[in-house]
């Protein structure tokens, strides 16, 4: 009979005399240091990095304090590595004039790395629609590419959320809303932009990203003609003139030149904010008719006051 002595793999003196400790220890994901030049941004980071004044806080921090956080990227077919999460601290370091900077290095699928590159960024205090846009966009076909290749390997126990859900559910925004911000990445970006800008509000720009293209490009010609951003009325009539084919130079500057209906200031005192200047037992009908009275004085005061100047300038 033919021994197998050959095909027996003996264990190492150092694997003998491990503890579960170092065995485990060996396991962990270990922080290197990586040459700057070796890191590259994400594909279609939809996140933007700006040098602006938080920039320079964070370089003063590096140069002061050095990269107190790695950040993780993943090997890079092409050579060197992608950036997965901390596109800010790259910069910042390449700012500061570091050479090298800590990272961990982890093995991630295109569908891993975009989730975990989306959720670490929209953690953030301050986002921009567009960004919360392709990041939310971005995030539901890695969902759907990833659920699609789990049902042919295992079975769903419970019911199955939807891919949008799972995004809404996570980001703490409902279903509709993920959609809404997934539909402003069919703006042109000159449009998008604007929402990014505050020029244009999130609910005109929704309807308007239903425009075709071209059609979007018109508008911004008919925008800087008209010195206007659209209303959400405006928007909602280009929208449907635009599905019923009927959106034309004409008809969109014609929606374009309307006068909008001005906005009403509010003033809302509440009870709580008046009580303090009223005695105890004023009703609110009593203080409603005192500050009436007080503003008919103020009125007239500023009337006679206005009569006088008058005259003085008369006199001159």
């Amino acid at each position: 009979m033919k021994s197998n002595a050959k095909n027996i793999k003996l264990t190492s003196v150092d694997d003998l005399f491990k503890t579960d400790e170092s065995r485990a220890d060996d396991e962990r994901e270990r922080v290197q240091e990586i040459a700057i030049s070796e890191l590259h941004p994400f594909k279609d980071h939809p996140f933007k990095v700006l040098d602006d004044e938080k920039m320079m806080e964070t370089v003063e921090s590096v140069q002061q304090y050095g990269v107190l956080v790695p950040i993780i990227a993943r090997p890079s077919p092409e050579g060197g590595y992608e950036i997965v999460s901390g596109h800010r601290r790259h910069r910042a370091c390449e700012l500061a004039g570091k050479e090298t900077m800590p990272v961990i290095v982890r093995e991630l699928d295109d569908d891993e790395a975009v989730l975990l590159m989306v959720d670490s960024n929209l953690q953030r205090e301050i986002i921009l629609p567009s960004e919360r846009a392709f990041a939310f966009k971005m995030k539901l076909d890695a969902i759907k590419h990833q659920g699609s290749r789990n049902d042919i390997t295992s079975g769903q126990v419970g019911p199955k959320l939807r891919s949008d859900e799972i995004v809404a559910l996570e980001a703490g925004e409902s279903r509709k809303q993920v959609q809404r911000y997934i539909r402003l990445t069919e703006l042109i970006p000159p449009l998008l932009d604007m929402v990014d800008e505050k020029k244009i509000a999130f609910n005109p720009a929704y309807e308007l990203s239903f425009l075709k293209p071209k059609e979007q490009e018109m508008l911004i010609e008919t925008m800087d003609y008209e010195q206007a951003t659209p209303s959400l009325s405006q928007a909602q009539r280009l929208k449907q003139f635009s599905q019923d084919g009927r959106l034309t130079e004409d008809s969109m500057l014609a929606i374009m030149s309307e006068e909008k209906k001005p906005v009403q200031d509010k003033v809302m005192l509440t009870s709580d904010v008046l009580r303090k200047y009223f005695p105890k037992d004023y009703t609110p009908r009593k203080m409603e008719e005192t500050i009436i009275q007080l503003l008919e004085q103020w009125k007239q005061k500023r009337q006679m006051q206005r009569e006088q100047q008058q005259k003085k300038r008369n006199l001159r």
